[in-house]
């Protein structure tokens, strides 16, 4: 018996009799539907009423109701991924199919409670729920539905994410040119909202901007590149770092070295987390006020470096999933004091019309852990300075306090929308930073002594204001700068580094946390195995092949991936400065038997929404029901398509193939959208090659649900072996099968190789197995315990369950 078998046990062994089992936390994790034998979690915190009731952050007379509901379990939320094509045939699919079954149902004698949408969030693309897990698999309606949400969530189709999570994307109003930085971005959801944002227009495979996002955290990193890759995009780049330090960053500009400047950053900065209480129930008895004072620093000191990094004109969104000033008020107006006017709140009022919130509050005190109070800094006792800072305070200057618009904040509290409680402020940027500025004095240098310390991000005292501004001040004092930056670029880059190689930073400038990521090597434009790959898919001209990059520098090139030239641009300038987790996404594998047949490459699935543009051969245009026969069976044979797929594919080389739907406007009750999917086209046959929970995806779009029983007869999903096809001749068949191996890895439904895969290599072991679990073990990648912890469940690939709470953070 494991240890936690044991004291699972002991713990039902001690346990009252007749102890009634709680909400999520007691006996037998009631909401979660798992037996557990925890003792049960009394939500009460008499130390956390008594501060919040003096702070009078609520508004008079709303107090029982604003305890009431944190007192309730938090309502599920989802959110349909808006920049996919397919957006508006998933909202159609569960309003007019998933809901509709929900509206006369009843489980245990209780009416269901139909989803409704989030009356501020734009075209109706999310909706929250009161239904509990439990009640999830109690019906088979349910189930259903359960089952679509889950599915659709490995898709990258759905979100499941916080309402209130969703909020700061929208507020950083991003276009698809902006270059954004998620300083703190794990597990992901609002990283995810960011990338949808820069493909809102899907006919542009490359949108000029890019997503950096980073955590301090290894193996959430892994968790992150894992949400990342569900939305398939060249255009996200994932980096681990202290986000208080995260090193400044080069790109080259008509051949110098400039200053990388984000037009949004998002500084989710980690927080007490006393709005999550209604998800993460622990909260009710570990909370303090030493929490906020001990954090109170290092949020400062992430928004201090994300304002440094913005460039001017750009938004940055500061965001906490907790009440207190202390988090909150008092960072930004400490920020905005220190910035001597660079910053400013920005009035966002009329930006998310139906949302409700708490305008920030201008006069608030400071309170020890054992209830001592303080006004004001200067009666703080000496041997509490190490614990209380002046800058926990508000301004003494009341006309400095009342020009800085503290009002502008937003507080969201739960009870006024059935949310969770969440702090949000949106900063513009005005000017640089008033020490960026000052650092125009340095101009008198010399050349020299500027060389040795204007470039050295990596230097453990760059988090110094003093230090971080003499890169930030090129922009600032213009001539001369950047050649200083070129020359020390060509020094750092003399000798030894070779071209196009971007690997992890040397282990002396950096200590490196985690696993070992392989390098980032880009393919030369004249490498031999290029003229073939374009022959055979008779590339376009514009087809930016500069942008080819593979994970390894020795032996066969097994995969290829791609990025947006912008964040090519990044990764050759700042190989020594940042540790890249991911970047790129699959768009070729290597095909060992292809060779014969013209090309070693086929395409991946992953990539082919942004590789399809570029391809002028080798493409066949299928019916919606030839589509139906591609994704329910295994190699169907040429004569169970249309007449028009089989004239069409009869003339093809043996080998890749995309196969194209195009939605029949004359038709409404089709599908209307467009679909691309890789193929392999045999010697009789063709087989798609496009994991299950995609396949599942289109054919519940085209209105066909493929349950167990349609699997026994004969409909096979992605990954799924059938014993050789039904009726196909042996000799046929073992062609077939031999095609398929040589033309897919053996983890083709999962999405990745663990030896090969840039997305799941050997160095993601975040305990990641492509065979079982499609990329994520919840064990590790979330760092949660299923048995244990609400918000994760065992049985997602992802970790979480789109009916549960998201993962804390």
């Amino acid at each position: 018996m494991g240890r936690r078998s044991r004291a699972r046990r002991l713990q039902q062994q001690q346990r009252p009799e007749g102890a009634e089992d709680g909400a999520e936390g007691g006996g037998k994790r009631g909401e979660a539907g798992w037996e557990g034998g925890y003792p049960e979690i009394v939500k009460e915190n008499k130390l956390f009423e008594h501060y919040y009731q003096e702070l009078k952050i609520v508004p008079e007379g709303e107090w029982d109701q604003f305890m009431g509901a944190l007192r309730e379990p938090l309502p599920a939320t989802l959110r349909i991924t808006g920049y996919k094509s397919h957006a508006k045939e998933i909202l159609h699919c569960l309003k007019n199919k998933y809901f509709k079954e929900l509206e006369d149902l009843e489980v245990d004698g209780q009416k269901v409670e139909v989803p409704q949408p989030l009356s501020w969030y734009p075209e109706e693309l999310a909706w929250h729920t009161n239904l509990s897990r439990k009640i999830l698999r109690k019906s088979p309606q349910l189930e259903k539905f359960h089952q679509f949400l889950v599915s659709e969530t490995e898709s990258g189709n759905i979100s499941r994410q916080e309402a209130v999570s969703m909020i700061p994307p929208l507020l950083l109003n991003v276009q698809p040119h902006h270059k954004i930085l998620d300083m703190c971005a794990a597990p992901g959801s609002k990283t995810t909202q960011l990338i949808e944002m820069l493909h809102a227009d899907m006919n542009v495979p490359f949108p000029e901007g890019f997503v950096i996002a980073n955590d301090v955290d290894n193996k959430r990193c892994y968790l992150l590149v894992h949400q990342a890759k569900r939305l398939s995009s060249p255009c996200i780049m994932v980096v681990n770092h202290d986000a208080s330090s995260i090193p400044r960053l080069l790109i080259d500009v008509d051949g110098r070295k400039e200053i990388l400047f984000y037009d949004r950053i998002l500084c989710d900065v980690p927080c007490s987390g006393d709005g999550t209480m209604r998800k993460n129930i622990d909260v009710w008895k570990k909370w303090t006020t030493l929490n906020s004072l001990q954090l109170h620093g290092l949020q400062l000191r992430i928004a201090t470096r994300g304002a440094e990094q913005l460039a001017e004109g750009g938004r940055m969104v500061y965001s906490t999933c907790s009440l207190n000033p202390i988090e909150d008020e008092a960072v930004i107006a400490s920020l905005l004091e220190k910035s001597e006017g660079a910053l400013e709140l920005a009035d966002v009022y009329s930006e998310l019309p139906g949302l409700k919130w708490m305008p920030g509050i201008t006069q608030w005190k400071v309170m020890t852990k054992d209830g001592q109070w303080f006004t004001d800094w200067d009666d703080v006792p000496h041997s509490r300075h190490t614990q209380i800072r002046p800058t926990m305070f508000p301004p003494k200057d009341p006309e400095k306090l009342q020009a800085m618009h503290l009002e502008r904040c937003l507080r969201i509290l739960p009870h006024h929308q059935n949310t969770g409680g969440f702090f949000v402020a949106v900063l513009v940027k005005k000017s640089s930073m008033p020490w960026n500025k000052r650092q125009q004095k340095l101009q008198g240098k010399s050349a020299g002594s500027r060389e040795t310390t204007q470039l050295s991000p990596a230097d453990p005292t760059e988090g110094k204001p003093a230090d971080l501004a003499k890169l930030e001040s090129q922009s600032v004092t213009g001539t001369g700068d950047t050649e200083i930056i070129q020359t020390t670029e060509n020094s750092e880059n003399n000798g030894n580094k070779k071209d196009g190689v971007c690997g992890p930073p040397p282990s002396k400038k950096m200590k490196l946390f985690g696993f070992k990521e392989d390098p980032f090597v880009f393919i030369p434009e004249d490498d031999p195995l290029l003229p073939p790959i374009e022959k055979f898919y008779a590339l376009d001209p514009s087809f930016p092949k500069m942008n080819l990059l593979t994970r390894t520098t020795e032996g066969k090139k097994r995969q290829l991936y791609m990025v947006s030239k912008e964040l090519r641009n990044v990764l050759l300038n700042n190989s020594e400065r940042m540790k890249v987790i991911n970047t790129g996404i699959k768009v070729w594998c290597r095909n060992n038997s292809g060779e014969e047949f013209g090309c070693a490459f086929r395409l991946a699935q992953e990539g082919i929404y942004t590789l399809y543009p570029f391809i002028n051969s080798r493409i066949i245009t299928v019916s919606m029901e030839d589509v139906k026969t591609l994704l329910t069976q295994e190699n169907p044979f040429f004569k169970r398509l249309s007449c028009d797929t089989y004239s069409q594919a009869k003339d093809l080389a043996k080998g890749s193939i995309v196969l194209k739907y195009e939605p029949d406007s004359a038709n409404p009750d089709a599908l209307q959208c467009p679909i691309v999917m890789c193929g392999w086209r045999g010697k009789a046959s063709i087989r798609t090659f496009v994991p299950k929970n995609e396949r599942l995806h289109y054919l519940r779009m085209m209105g066909l649900e493929v349950s167990a029983e349609k699997k026994s007869e004969g409909a096979v999903l992605a990954g799924e072996e059938s014993a050789g096809g039904a009726g196909q001749p042996e000799d046929q068949a073992s062609e077939e099968r031999r095609a398929e191996e040589d033309g897919c890895d053996c983890n083709a439904a999962a999405g990745c190789h663990p030896d090969t895969d840039a997305g799941c290599n050997s160095n993601a072991a975040a305990g990641s197995d492509p065979d079982t679990d499609a990329g994520c073990d919840s064990n590790v990648a979330t760092g949660c315990d299923p048995e244990t912890d609400a918000g994760c469940d065992s049985n997602v690939a992802a970790g979480c369950d789109p009916a549960g709470a998201e993962p804390a953070r």
